[in-house]
């Protein structure tokens, strides 16, 4: 199959392109430094031609309402109407576990609303909802810092490797189309302080944790399963402890 990986060179993307490739796919990895850029529509409609998958795992850093709206929303509608000229047969797109118990201006209701247009577009799709990343997690505890105190909420966490994520999205990109969600999260689910203090202690970090129910994410606020499957979820292979013994080799 040809498949296109628009955000294909970052974190994600560039694991589900090597994986790709190594099933013997002809795999087209979408990118600004690659020529393709979703913002613009440059180099969209080539990068599509004769693809049967688009996998969409692009992302922005933007937490101001606005901004992050207009970049998921418009990447989102470019990638769609140039596998729609295209005869794309199936839009996958990656987004968070919650987003569709959460509403918060912001990035969260920006995931939500690509999601609508993936879902709406007419064009067979499957949403592969993830938790939080394990190699996040050292920028989670910089936006928990309080002085010299982290202050994580008391809610439940339950992260994943990028490589299970990854593996998950090649998984259903050369599957078919579930016109439906599929989540994934890791093997273990504990309180927030168990992953930040892993963390921090990694990092010779030892600044101490003030666990505190009012906190939020990110200005989000949670609740105890907020950011955690609900439901059947695809759980990964890797453990934090695991993945953690692999940063500090």
């Amino acid at each position: 199959m040809r498949i296109v990986v628009a955000g294909g060179t970052g974190l994600i993307g560039s694991k589900v392109v090597e994986s790709l490739q190594l099933l013997g796919h002809d795999v087209v990895p979408a990118a600004p430094g690659t020529g393709v850029d979703t913002i613009s529509g440059r180099g969209v409609a080539d990068a599509l031609k004769g693809a049967d998958v688009v996998v969409d795992v692009t992302n922005k850093v933007i937490f101001e309402p606005e901004p992050i709206l207009d970049f998921f929303t418009t990447s989102t509608r470019t990638l769609l109407n140039a596998g729609r000229e295209a005869g794309v047969r199936h839009h996958v797109v990656l987004s968070i576990v919650g987003v569709d118990r959460l509403s918060h201006p912001g990035y969260l209701d920006a995931k939500a609303a690509q999601e609508r247009l993936v879902a709406e577009s007419g064009t067979p799709f499957t949403i592969v909802r993830a938790t939080q990343f394990f190699e996040n997690l050292t920028a989670m505890c910089a936006g928990m810092a309080q002085d010299d105190v982290i202050v994580p909420p008391t809610a439940d966490l339950q992260p994943v490797a990028a490589a299970d994520v990854a593996a998950a999205l090649v998984d259903v990109a050369t599957s078919a189309p579930l016109d439906g969600v599929v989540e994934v999260a890791g093997p273990e689910r504990a309180a927030f302080a168990r992953f930040i203090g892993s963390a921090l202690a990694a990092r010779g970090d030892e600044r101490p944790l003030k666990p505190d129910a009012g906190a939020g994410y990110f200005g989000v606020p949670i609740v105890r399963d907020s950011l955690v499957p609900l439901g059947v979820a695809r759980i990964g292979r890797t453990t934090f402890d695991d993945w953690s013994a692999t940063q500090s080799s």
